[in-house]
């Protein structure tokens, strides 16, 4: 997350606490807001999306100008809560979700969201048990995300 798209008031609706992914993504959330002087809003997700129609619901959504969901699952629950409140997304709210799940293109309205090479993910922890079981050195560098835009941000 390297811009926040104009907008200054974002919530992160953060997956659990005991997922190494989310709390990546809330740090990343965190640590990018106050970068840019802004003051970070988590509310506690499960990745489900039930919870993030819950978390949807309980925002005050006159203080809140966009919403960043740890996962694409939470972000269709943010959709339906903001649905059901006749709100119009991006209009009245922006939404971005994480993993660009291949759903996430035929939301309504599609998703903004994060895409992760996962098949690249999943060759990297093969090379790197490879390299480790045969004593060798593995690659720690990170995989770069890449922003899709829908129309949903």
């Amino acid at each position: 997350m390297c811009s926040t798209g104009g907008h200054r008031r974002i919530v992160h609706i953060a997956g659990p606490g005991v997922s190494q992914e989310g709390e990546v993504r809330r740090a990343t959330y965190e640590r990018t807001m106050r970068s840019r002087g802004l003051t970070p809003v988590v509310l506690d997700g499960d990745w489900t999306p039930a919870s993030g129609f819950a978390a949807g619901r309980s925002l005050d959504v006159t203080a809140v100008d966009a919403v960043f969901a740890g996962n694409d699952q939470m972000a269709l629950g943010v959709l339906h809560a903001f649905a059901e409140e006749g709100l119009r997304v991006p209009d009245d709210i922006a939404v971005v979700g994480f993993d660009d799940i291949p759903e996430a293109a035929h939301f309504t309205p599609p998703l903004t969201t994060v895409r992760q090479d996962f098949q690249a993910m999943g060759e990297r922890v093969l090379a790197s048990a490879r390299a480790l079981l045969e004593g060798g050195q593995h690659d720690e560098a990170l995989l770069q995300p890449e922003l899709v835009v829908r129309r949903s941000s």
